[in-house]
């Protein structure tokens, strides 16, 4: 691992937190998520039934947290058959450099995000001039810098099968970031949505700290294609889940994620989509 790519920039303390921070949730036996700060971890597997894999990376400085959680879920020298990836933004691989450079383990991600994740290309800077509240102002402070793995970050198959994990299929949901991918688990209609959608207002830096649940779409200071993001929400929509764990905020289910990604799609340019930011060209989206 290359640690000086990641030593001024994604290793460096972001000052954001929530409520939930520090806390995890069952979903199904073989689902859980753990919030680190702000941002959702997924771990995929039964405890004691063999192999799982871990769902992106948290927070700059998560390893030891993320290694803790591990621990307390699977056992001491437990560790993932792969880390697939939602994306490569900073606070989704905050402490993977660490974790692969330990664990030894492949790390899956789509092609398209492969660049951010081998330090050949950087992602455009936050757009902290955009609509929105503190969250937004403060975005100048994230890094934008990729993080280097090396060889060891492989894309995800064409097919949309999902490495280690026969059951789920990953779905390409571009917008936020040009590689990000949803993973959807048909039998029981369980999608992790990373960051496509959240269920948390992240224009308000209230609604962040209490994660007040509202179904919204994706981050808007570093969304950078609003079309591709509200035919991501479609997609998401299309695929009629019963459950779903968002990269930010809480775990939403039953009516209120069915009506909640409804009206979504529908007003997405009313409620998702800034009236001014340098990534919006105009708002005629369709």
């Amino acid at each position: 691992m290359d640690k000086q790519t990641n030593e001024n920039n994604l290793l460096r303390f972001i000052p954001m937190t929530s409520i939930t921070s520090g806390t995890g949730h069952e979903v199904r036996n073989d689902v859980y998520y753990y919030t680190d700060q702000i941002v959702n971890i997924g771990f995929i597997g039964t405890p004691g039934r063999g192999e799982w894999v871990l769902v992106d990376a948290g927070m700059p400085n998560a390893a030891s947290e993320i290694k803790s959680v591990v621990v307390d879920r699977f056992g001491r020298e437990s560790k993932p058959a792969a880390i697939i990836l939602t994306h490569g933004h900073f606070d989704h691989v905050g402490g993977l450099v660490d974790l692969v450079e330990e664990w030894e383990v492949p790390v899956y991600a789509h092609e398209s995000e492969v660049p951010y994740l081998t330090g050949e290309k950087s992602y455009p800077e936050p757009d902290s001039t955009v609509e929105g509240g503190l969250v937004a102002k403060a975005s100048s402070l994230f890094p934008n810098e990729p993080i280097n793995l090396h060889g060891n970050v492989e894309p995800l198959p064409d097919d949309g099968s999902v490495p280690e994990l026969d059951d789920w299929k990953w779905i390409h949901t571009p917008g936020h970031a040009p590689g990000h991918v949803s993973f959807f688990r048909e039998k029981d209609r369980t999608l992790i949505s990373g960051d496509a959608c959240i269920t948390v207002k992240q224009d308000s830096f209230y609604n962040v700290l209490m994660q007040s649940p509202e179904l919204n779409g994706p981050p808007r200071y570093l969304t950078t294609d609003w079309q591709a993001a509200w035919d991501s929400v479609k997609k998401i929509e299309a695929l009629n889940p019963s459950t779903m764990i968002p990269g930010h905020g809480a775990v939403m289910d039953g009516d209120k994620l069915k009506n909640g990604l409804k009206q979504l799609v529908e007003n997405f340019d009313q409620v998702a989509v800034p009236d001014y930011g340098k990534y919006i060209d105009n708002k005629d989206l369709h």
